[in-house]
């Protein structure tokens, strides 16, 4: 079947959790995964059930549905149907009250159930050591990612500026770049870390619509349909001549997912100092790239570049106004916001086969976003970009 993951794959993705585990938790007798990317990374399905993880003995993947479904996608050893979790817990040995859970993701409420079948008065978590596990890609991950990267490219720094017409909606705009991606090769929908978030395109502005405030935790901004939809874009807000257009989405295969942000100037040049303040993010970008080895602690990356910043850039670096990031990268993967971040605090070393977005940008008023993004492979020689080499403000006139 196109897409199933190798059992080998899958094995080895075990293996490090445990591995993991065994060094954070080393008192640790049982976990269930029940959120749908990690069930996804762990057997190569996303049925409605739960993996659950025994220390000692063999996983078994419960589904209540579809198992058909899952046994046709799945190369996971061990798949088992369910009616209820009742039909779960009669077919696993629990010799333990406490189980490792994703804390933040799993609802009381479902934990609960799980109390309701299963032995259990307390929950402890388990996000980190999946996150980490997942930060680190196989070349199996790796090739998934360089593919996305290789339609990302096209797309963003090739057909974004064919597809500009003076005129049109941002909606108009992200309708078309939406149908382009697809029929490129992208799976359609782009994943968040949180509550589940997912979207189709990501944000997109022309001129200062891309620093409209938003809920999402980074530098860019996007007035979106309105208050009840936020997303895609303006259907009053049309594109003229002197305006910055402003992209910052995702590109899916398989489930893996690059970043990248591409601008444009339509019409005629942006003014002059907004196009230094944009080279000044290209700059950053490069020197953050060199910095992408292994061994390298990211709150290193961030504390050299943060204290290094010119004075133009300080105001509105990685935001505008009081609205701005506190990261200047973070790893990419089945979700867009993975680990590592490239934050102060981040002190997990970086590792060959991690893949990092570095996102340096800054708003200038009445103008747009400036800067760049691009999605690194970490390796010795320094961080190489999947996703092009172009460095942005696309002329289009």
């Amino acid at each position: 079947m196109t897409g199933r993951i190798p059992a080998d794959e899958l094995e080895d993705r075990m293996r490090r959790f445990i591995a993991r585990m065994d060094t954070d938790n080393p008192g640790w007798e049982c976990a269930a995964i029940l959120g749908r990317i990690n069930l996804y990374y762990f057997t190569g399905t996303m049925p409605d059930g739960m993996l659950f993880i025994p220390r000692d003995g063999d996983a078994v993947l419960w589904v209540r549905r579809s198992y058909e479904r899952a046994l046709e996608e799945s190369a996971f050893p061990r798949i088992e149907p369910m009616k209820s979790y009742r039909d779960a817990a009669r077919g696993s040995r629990v010799g333990t009250d406490t189980v490792y859970l994703e804390t933040e993701l799993v609802p009381l409420a479902l934990f609960r159930r799980l109390q309701k079948y299963f032995p259990l008065s307390q929950s402890r978590p388990l996000d980190l050591q999946v996150a980490r596990i997942r930060a680190v890609k196989s070349a199996y991950e790796l090739q998934r990612m360089e593919q996305a990267g290789r339609i990302h490219e096209r797309v963003l720094e090739e057909c974004v500026p064919c597809i500009l017409t003076e005129g049109m909606t941002e909606a108009d705009f992200g309708s078309a770049v939406y149908s382009v991606m697809v029929r490129e090769g992208h799976q359609g929908i782009v994943r968040f870390g949180g509550m589940g978030i997912e979207i189709e395109v990501g944000q997109i502005g022309f001129g200062e619509n891309s620093l409209y405030p938003t809920s999402f935790d980074g530098p860019g901004g996007c007035r979106g349909l309105g208050p009840a939809a936020p997303v895609l874009g303006s259907r009053e807000r049309k594109l003229a001549k002197g305006d910055l257009v402003f992209i910052d989405n995702a590109c899916g295969v398989e489930g893996y997912q690059t970043d990248k942000t591409m601008t444009c100037m339509f019409g005629r040049p942006v003014p002059d100092e907004a196009i230094g303040i944009h080279l000044e993010c290209v700059d950053l970008q490069r020197e953050m790239a060199l910095l992408l080895k292994p061994g390298t602690m990211p709150s290193e990356i961030y504390s050299t570049i943060m204290d290094a910043l010119s004075p133009r850039l300080q105001e509105n670096f990685m935001g505008y106004g009081t609205r701005k990031a506190q990261f200047l990268g973070h790893g990419t993967g089945l979700l867009v916001d993975e680990l590592p971040v490239i934050a102060r605090g981040s002190e997990e070393p970086l590792r060959d086969g991690m893949t990092i977005a570095l996102e340096p940008k800054c708003g200038v008023k009445d103008v747009g976003m400036m800067g760049i993004e691009n999605t690194f492979l970490v390796t010795p020689g320094g961080g190489r970009s999947i996703t092009g080499k172009s460095p942005g403000l696309i002329p289009v006139w």
